[in-house]
């Protein structure tokens, strides 16, 4: 009751204002576009909102506050700033007429030389933000900065969105923070150490050396650290246990002595949170917290998958990152990473199968305990040999072993009910995966127009072993009645060696903005597989009768030669570029097994030349600041893989034998994919809006035959006639209530179209699929109190075929979920994400709907540097992952292994010891 008292005298108090005004050249009298203008509160200089003049200065503030004063502020890169104190109480609109800004002589480029930092600077490819002017908890972290940034967005599982655009990359001070995961830097590093948050379009090393065009569709935040607070050691730990033996730790400590940069990490946790993920109340659930569901589980129809997580995954994490500068021209880092997991799932399966004459149906229950060890390590060498001569050389290695031990049984019978067939299957296996690459790039600029010359190398070797004993009883009942019992081994191992090379040069035709690119690529990549299948030999007891009909030996090659050429053109409203490709590929292929004799086993020695096109093409066009549009289209042209032409026959289950064809072709796919954006980062009010599609040409599918037992062999071949059509249009609008409260709205709309060609024994069909999910959801926050954010979405989905013995289906599902977040006394924390899910389309006796709730309250103490946590999993106890999944040929009922309700006490410290550059804070730890 308090809170709406509240809501209520604060909503009566708050009034609304518009200031406006024209901002000029103080000389020339020109108008001056994307100048930042700010509005601020007199007493801490907090942001209350803020935007950009347009192109003819124009500018226009617009909110609701209680303060009855507060400050403007503008700034523009090379001009004097302008400060002006604003009475809101008078009136609520407010004409500033023209402002003239004064030339600034103390400036150079894009540095302002002033005392006092804006809190946004605009530049010509970056956005920049101030960290100190937004207001946040105390010891905040940057995910929880990134929240407070007009125009940013952070997802519950850290994502991050600037101007509805993913973010794909985060640097520290323009270096990778510990490897390819964000959520490291953005949930461990705390606002004290940031000093700005700089916004650009993702790029390479090499293309920020060259000054080319970045990945517009992506974004990249860097994180600056103050100069005076870059030295010392900051980092956190934790620790959680809970009811039915559940559990969670991890660790993180840095150490920076200004170019020196060290971190460490650890983590473990049995509660199916694959990745290392640090973090407070919801972030202390990993993924585990987030998963949907429904009645009984999950569903899953025409791949639409709404359900848990299946088995239960023990997972643990290992790593270290170094990166330091050597001198001013060199720069090194490199980085170890472990991660481990042991899993264990029960599975009971019932499918009915559809085939074009009738139909069959198949029972079976399965057990599988897995463990996989993975090390991985990655360098990274980069030498400024001068203003024009930049060297990468970036190293990979990564070695992975893994064991698994699987059982099955499973019997079919018609639709009479007679049984015909069943199956006990055991295997055990180790797998053992070596992979190598390193990558050579050399980028020489010459001239003052844009050219360069770039040459890259790339040498990879994977190396694969396999070794599986294979124990089964097959028995096919019926006229044709049969026993088959293997008990084998099979010693099995991949190679794949790739040589990648290719050489660049930019010719500028008209400097820095038209330019002629022509590029030559070579590219050769060698593969074997062998399978070696041996019987096991009662007399010795050990696997030593090698079975040829069921090995290979066999070797492929795929070599391409590509020469392309291309026009790029720049501006600064303008990107656009085209290219074409001329493809001349060949695959060759051989069977090398022979018998004791030295005959060949198979008589199979290919060779396939194919020519093809290549062509890609890019728009980009920015109306403003806010709106802008972009276009891509690509004809590509794709080998099949060896698994898919080896002759190999894979007898592993027998009752389904898989075999390559040798003589397939390559695969030709046509994407375009265009977007319209018009946003207002200012506001945080716009819409977004993309439209994809894809058209594909030997398209690479499987052949199945079923025989009258229901024993199938597959192969592989060509299809033509597949598409994908899909788009996406969504609004957003943001409220500003007042200083302090907000509403943002999001509606949108996601389709789909998708064709897909596929084989039944010798029918071929296609089927069409239709999506359509409309969605709305809002966000209401009250500044340090609360938040509430329900949101609401249907799917429909509809699939035909174009022939007759496959049936038509609907589905519909609907999707109700609330969040809700407290923070009332500030200490103390409680949050809910509760999530309801109904399913109308299901068969009878299959729980339709179901709630699934998490929630969590945390207790921060000791000046927010420690939080206790407590959280419930699945509050409601419904998730017992029964599910039902439907595709062309089969609808089938699930229940596995699953995720259970449970409780758990976590804790977590952070500690920081930053201080100046060279000195390290004195004081502790725990002040």
């Amino acid at each position: 009751m308090s809170l709406v008292i509240g809501f209520l005298s604060l909503t009566v108090c708050s009034q609304e204002f518009k200031i406006t005004g024209n901002l000029k050249d103080g000389i020339e009298k020109s108008p001056l576009e994307a100048a930042t203008i700010v509005l601020e509160t007199i007493k801490d200089s907090t942001v209350i909102t803020y935007t950009i003049s347009d192109r003819d200065g124009y500018f226009e503030l617009s909110g609701r506050t209680q303060l009855p004063k507060a400050n403007l502020f503008v700034t523009f890169v090379g001009y004097e700033s302008f400060e002006q104190e604003i009475n809101l109480s008078d009136k609520s609109d407010i004409d500033l007429g023209t402002v003239y800004l004064d030339f600034m002589v103390e400036s150079l480029g894009d540095v302002v030389v002033k005392a006092r930092t804006p809190p946004v600077i605009i530049k010509k490819d970056t956005l920049e933000f101030n960290a100190a002017s937004f207001k946040t908890k105390p010891d905040a972290t940057l995910e929880d900065l990134l929240k407070e940034l007009p125009g940013a967005e952070v997802g519950e599982d850290g994502q991050i969105r600037i101007n509805g655009k993913p973010v794909n990359q985060i640097l520290v001070n323009g270096k990778p923070f510990f490897s390819d995961d964000p959520t490291i830097a953005t949930r461990n590093l705390t606002k004290e150490i940031i000093n700005k948050i700089q916004v650009v379009d993702t790029k390479t090393e090499s293309q920020e050396f060259t000054g080319e065009e970045g990945d517009a569709e992506n974004k990249t935040i860097n994180i600056t650290i103050d100069e005076d607070k870059n030295k010392g050691i900051f980092g956190r730990v934790a620790a959680g246990v809970g009811t039915d033996e559940r559990f969670e730790y991890a660790g993180l400590l840095n150490y920076f002595d200004n170019d020196l940069r060290i971190s460490v990490l650890g983590g473990g946790n049995n509660i199916n949170s694959p990745g290392f993920s640090f973090g407070e109340i919801q972030k202390m659930f990993g993924n585990a917290s987030y998963m949907s569901m429904d009645g009984n589980g999950s569903f899953n129809i025409d791949g639409r998958s709404f359900g848990s997580g299946q088995g239960i995954t023990n997972s643990r994490t290992a790593g270290a990152n170094v990166a330091n500068n050597l001198g001013e021209k060199i720069e090194i880092s490199g980085d170890y990473f472990y991660s481990g997991s042991d899993s264990f799932e029960e599975t009971t399966r019932s499918r009915e199968n559809i085939l074009p004459q009738n139909r069959f149906f198949s029972e079976s229950f399965s057990t599988s305990n897995t463990s996989s060890d993975n090390h991985s390590a990655n360098m990274r060498f980069q030498a400024k040999i001068d203003s024009t001569l930049l060297v990468e050389i970036l190293p990979r290695l990564n070695y992975q072993k893994g064991t698994n031990f699987n059982s099955e049984n499973s019997s079919t019978r018609n639709e009479s009910g007679e049984l015909v067939n069943t199956s006990n299957f055991d295997n055990e296996g180790l797998r053992t995966s070596r992979d190598f690459s390193t990558r050579l790039t050399t980028t020489k600029k010459y001239g003052s127009g844009g050219g360069f010359v770039r040459v890259d190398a790339t040498v990879s070797i994977n190396d694969n072993d396999r070794d599986d004993y294979i124990n089964s009883e097959t028995q096919v009942f019926g006229d044709d009645a049969q026993e088959i019992i293997r008990n084998q081994f099979t010693d099995g191992n991949d190679k794949v060696n790739n040589i990648k090379a290719s050489a660049t040069w930019r010719l500028p035709l008209i400097a820095k903005i038209l330019h002629l690119e022509t590029q030559y690529e070579f590219n050769i990549e060698d593969r074997s597989n062998e399978q070696l299948v041996y019987s096991f030999n009662e007399d010795t007891q050990i696997y030593d009768q090698i079975i040829l009909p069921q090995s290979t030996d066999f070797e492929s090659r795929n070599e391409v030669s590509r020469p392309e050429i291309g026009l790029r053109y720049n501006s600064e409203k303008m990107n656009a570029g085209l290219a074409l490709a001329y493809v001349n590929r060949t695959l060759t292929g051989e069977e090398m097994l022979s018998d004791n004799n030295g005959d060949r086993v198979r008589d199979i020695d290919f060779e396939n030349s194919f020519d093809a096109l290549e062509a890609r093409a890019n728009l980009r066009y920015s109306f403003s600041k806010k709106m802008s549009f972009w276009s891509n289209y690509r004809l590509s042209n794709t080998a099949p893989e060896v698994r898919q032409l080896s002759p190999y026959v894979d007898v592993s289950d027998p009752l389904n034998t898989i075999q390559g064809n040798p003589n397939l072709n390559p695969t030709n796919r046509h994407s375009l994919y265009m977007g319209l954006n018009n946003f207002d980062w200012a506001t945080n009010t716009g819409y977004y809006s993309y439209l994809g599609m894809s058209f594909t040409n030997d398209r690479v599918v499987n052949q199945t035959m079923v025989d009258d037992n229901f024993v199938r062999s597959t192969t592989f071949t060509n299809v033509d006639g597949i598409y994908d059509i899909y788009g996406s249009l969504s609004y957003s609008k943001n409220f500003e209530l007042d200083s302090l409260r907000s509403v943002k709205a999001d509606i949108g709309i996601d389709a789909n179209l998708n064709r897909y060609v596929n084989f039944f024994n010798a029918e071929q069909y296609a089927n069409l699929t239709k999506t359509y999910t409309p969605s709305i959801n809002f966000r209401f926050v009250w500044k340090d109190l609360f938040e509430f954010r329900p949101e609401y979405r249907i799917n429909f989905t509809e699939t035909s075929f174009n022939r007759d013995f496959f049936e038509g289906r609907s589905f519909t599902q609907h999707n109700l979920r609330l969040r809700t977040t407290t923070y009332l006394p500030k200490w103390l924390t409680w949050e809910n994400d509760i999530r309801y899910v109904y399913n109308p389309n299901v068969s009878s006796g299959f729980q339709k709907d179901a709630v699934f709730w998490n929630t969590s309250l945390g207790y921060s103490f000791m000046n927010d540097k420690s939080l206790l946590t407590f959280k419930v999993y699945d509050l409601l106890d419904q998730n017992t992952n029964s599910r039902r999944n439907a595709t062309q040929s089969y609808v089938e009922d699930v229940q596995s292994t699953v995720l259970r309700q449970y409780f758990m006490l976590s804790f977590s410290y952070k500690f920081n010891t930053l201080g100046k550059k060279g000195k390290v804070r004195e004081n502790s730890w725990w002040d």
